[in-house]
């Protein structure tokens, strides 16, 4: 199969399955897990934070990213097609207390010119806006880039009026490759951020919350209180740290193979795709000017090998990562205008 619905499918590397297999470990809940304590560390260096904790989901680092930056009550603004707005079950609401106000765009992208008109103080008729979240890439706008003047405007205003900003930060990596900046600088002044090591990072479960030192020992007791103790978990420890040092000067291929799909889909007759605009591993195209079913083309294309699913309406989305090469991206757009080609 051509794998092409997400970058979570990848397989571990064999560099990974032997680090895993000879992982030193220890009970991570005492804090005694070397091999987890050293991915920590290294991911805060490589981000210039002061400390991280590792969480067995990017979920659960967003939720907790969320919680610690507010109390129950509040008001959290993010983009309307957020993640934490679409795919991670209300845990805003139901484990945070918030309310997300959400903001239209075209590309994912927030301002903070779009942001400050929809700022609630605190009074007597409405909670207060206590958080401002962004998503670095943007995965249903197509893996938008934040510019990190952007994001660096933000983060002044937010912090000018004693609001906090995280960054859901799963492909974070991207971005920087996509930029040619290290993450630190495009993390450096929010206040927390989430990254996942199982994406197009490879590693087979993971990801980081990383921020300052009382907030990520606040971050502790939260991820207990989700379930997410755990004991000798140095053997995805191993996995992180080479996917956290290995894997990122891998991404630029990705965004190639991306970028040739998106101009093989652009010539195939009705489907609708700006090849210019897909800057990192996600492509987002619509079929509406096929006729076609998505449902039914995902069921067809996953019989002749190729699995691209749809993300509601008539669009639909390939992601590229290090399990698929070249020749597949191109044998998965020959299929795909195949299928597509009105009979």
């Amino acid at each position: 199969m051509i794998d092409l619905r997400s970058d979570t499918v990848t397989k571990p590397t064999e560099a990974m399955r032997r680090a895993m297999a000879s992982a030193e470990v220890g009970d991570d809940v005492y804090g005694e897990d070397p091999t987890m304590n050293l991915l920590e560390a290294r991911a805060a260096q490589i981000f210039g934070k002061e400390a991280a904790v590792w969480t067995p989901t990017g979920s659960m680092a967003n939720t907790i990213g969320l919680k610690v930056n507010t109390t129950h009550g509040d008001e959290i603004i993010c983009e309307a097609r957020a993640h934490i707005q679409d795919w991670e079950f209300s845990m805003a609401g139901w484990f945070c207390g918030c309310l997300l106000r959400t903001i239209e765009t075209d590309d994912g992208i927030l301002t903070w010119d779009r942001i400050e008109p929809k700022l609630r103080p605190d009074g007597p008729h409405c909670s207060p806006t206590t958080l401002v979240e962004l998503e670095n890439t943007h995965n249903m706008h197509g893996g938008t880039v934040y510019p990190v003047a952007t994001i660096g405007r933000i983060c002044d205003e937010a912090h000018d009026r004693g609001l906090k900003v995280h960054m859901d930060g799963a492909r974070v990596f991207n971005a920087a490759a996509a930029i040619d900046v290290p993450v630190a600088e495009i993390t450096a002044k929010v206040d927390t951020v989430s990254v996942c090591l199982s994406k197009g990072l490879g590693a087979p479960a993971g990801s980081l919350l990383l921020g300052r030192a009382d907030t990520v020992a606040k971050a502790r007791r939260m991820r207990k209180r989700l379930g997410g103790g755990m004991r000798q978990v140095g053997i995805l420890a191993a996995a992180g740290l080479i996917a956290l040092e290995d894997i990122p000067t891998l991404l630029p291929a990705d965004h190639e193979n991306a970028r040739l799909i998106a101009d093989r889909v652009s010539e195939i007759p009705g489907v609708s795709i700006d090849p210019a605009k897909v800057t990192t591993n996600i492509v987002i195209f619509d079929i509406a000017g096929t006729g076609a079913n998505p449902a039914a083309v995902s069921q067809e294309l996953k019989r002749r090998g190729v699995i691209i699913n749809g993300i509601g309406g008539t669009r639909m989305r390939a992601v590229t990562h290090y399990d698929v090469n070249r020749a597949d991206c191109e044998e998965a757009c020959e299929i795909l205008a195949e299928v597509l080609r009105p009979n």
